[in-house]
């Protein structure tokens, strides 16, 4: 090698790459629900801010409770979907699952596959191939008046 060659980069097992992006992904998505949860707090404690410190919104009332209470409630069920679809699902139906379930399609449809070829090769069978002359005869020396 020389002085001005460039870096000789390992080469990943496709699979082990696979994994590698997997782990990235799965981290990407723990990150966001973190994310999502310090702006949850943000938002809730600057709501009740807002409405009993500045008097934001003092007199809306919903089925006679502050509105900042049902914005609460509602974004906590949002973040409840959102760390129930990264921890319990996530964690279930990660790219292992999917290519399981690619899988077992796939195995269906050649069985289904299979099963019509074989309905069709029954009802509507193939004519039997004939057999080559063998290359010693040919046309020529074939007596036309003779039965095949």
């Amino acid at each position: 090698m020389g002085i001005f060659s460039k870096k000789q980069t390992p080469q990943i097992d496709p699979e082990q790459k696979e994994l590698i992006e997997n782990a990235q992904a799965r981290v990407r998505q723990k990150k966001k629900l973190y994310r999502h949860f310090i702006i949850f707090l943000a938002g809730a404690i600057l709501m009740i801010v807002m409405n009993l410190g500045l008097g934001f919104g003092k007199d809306v009332t919903l089925f006679e409770k502050d509105w900042f209470i049902w914005a609460i409630l509602l974004w906590t069920f949002f973040f409840l979907v959102h760390l129930i679809n990264v921890f319990l699902l996530g964690s279930f139906m990660n790219k292992q699952w999917e290519k399981e379930q690619v899988e077992k399609l796939v195995e269906k449809q050649k069985v289904t596959i299979a099963r019509l070829q074989e309905e069709v090769d029954a009802q509507m069978p193939l004519p039997e191939k004939k057999t080559p002359l063998p290359s010693s005869q040919t046309a020529a020396t074939i007596d036309p008046n003779s039965p095949l």
